[in-house]
């Protein structure tokens, strides 16, 4: 088979390196990428595309696609992607799915200069076609090109195989903003072209993007994502993008409490920090040059205290855990929680 093929090629170029979570800010809407998940962390992304029907109804019709991905280590993933609204015309449900796998084979971590390289093979269970896909990534600065060639095993439900090429670009306009767009097309046949454009963002103190797009592509499958809509106002879609990487070990509470655990220093302090309702009790804390602080997590699920100048990071402080610090220099000290970076506070050493 012609994407079996593909595959095969692409496998034979290059060595392994290590790659992290996703960030909208490197790829554009209708472009998968080279990005595959870290092990411990599943990867779940929301596509909310829409169109309004003319009047008098103007109905919503909503397009979303369901992504989830999460990474095997070795720079292998594996995911389900599922969207209600497919491209692919046979009968019965308007839903489809699709099993992926993605394996980075050159290029370092998302963003990284220079040239990246990935191979997604595929399972579309709505048109029972074997597909696959060969990304290309090109990073300078603010700017990333993207290219990809995918192979349809049987598209679009028929017996027979496509090719389709894409090739988009992302610029960065700072570290929280982007402008994206991209362009694709199957070889052969009277087919529409897909495009998409998108304003990304994102979010300061998380780890999570969101998109503004316009595009005419339905659902974000290797498929559906290879051939544009057509007629009326179902030709151009708005919508949004939203990307939530969950990290397991933040579960481990649920499973393997660790209430009480005591960190850091040991002896009397000059002030106690209660950590209750995702919020430092005490926003600011004045103690002496030589005085210990202590934190103590009221809360059911860990926090910790990360200084953003100077001083020992806590790790993870488990629920009716506690962590203190001697200060023993005179200085103002901010931190913040690093599970949820808007808990902040400072000690003052006088």
């Amino acid at each position: 088979m012609r994407a079996t093929t593909l595959i095969a090629v692409a496998c034979t170029l290059a060595t392994a390196t290590p790659v992290r979570a996703q960030s909208l800010l490197y790829r554009s809407p209708n472009l998968g990428g080279d990005w595959v998940v870290d092990p411990g962390v599943v990867q779940f992304n929301f596509i909310h595309r829409f169109y309004v029907t003319t009047a008098p109804n103007r109905t919503v019709i909503n397009s979303p696609t369901f992504t989830f991905l999460t990474g095997l280590g070795h720079n292998l993933g594996l995911g389900l992607r599922f969207a209600t609204k497919t491209n692919i015309p046979l009968n019965g449900t308007t839903n489809e799915g699709e099993a992926l796998a993605r394996w980075r084979i050159l290029g370092g971590a998302e963003g990284s200069e220079g040239l990246a390289l990935a191979v997604t093979p595929a399972y579309n269970f709505k048109a029972k076609s074997v597909d696959g896909e060969v990304a290309a990534d090109w990073t300078r600065g603010p700017v990333t090109l993207q290219g990809a060639v995918r192979e349809l095993g049987k598209a679009f439900g028929s017996s027979s195989a496509q090719t389709a090429l894409a090739g988009g670009v992302v610029v960065r306009l700072s570290q929280y903003v982007a402008l994206s767009g991209d362009y694709g097309r199957l070889l052969g046949g009277d087919t529409a072209a897909t495009w998409s454009a998108a304003l990304q963002v994102l979010i300061p103190g998380s780890p999570h993007s969101f998109a503004l797009e316009v595009s005419n592509v339905s659902a974000n499958t290797i498929q559906s994502s290879s051939r544009g809509l057509r007629g009326g106002l179902t030709n151009r879609l708005y919508g949004f993008e939203f990307t939530i990487p969950l990290h397991l070990s933040r579960f481990k509470p649920w499973f393997h409490p660790r209430a009480g655990v005591e960190t850091g220093v040991s002896g009397p302090a000059a002030a106690t920090v209660e950590v209750a309702a995702l919020h430092f009790g005490s926003d600011t804390v004045r103690i002496a040059a030589g005085q210990i602080v202590r934190w103590v997590n009221r809360d059911p699920l860990d926090h910790s205290v990360t200084f953003e100048v100077e001083g020992p990071a806590s790790g993870p402080i488990p629920a009716k855990g506690s962590y203190a610090v001697k200060f023993d220099q005179a200085g103002t000290y901010p931190y913040h929680c690093t599970p949820h970076p808007f808990m902040k506070g400072v000690v003052i050493v006088e």
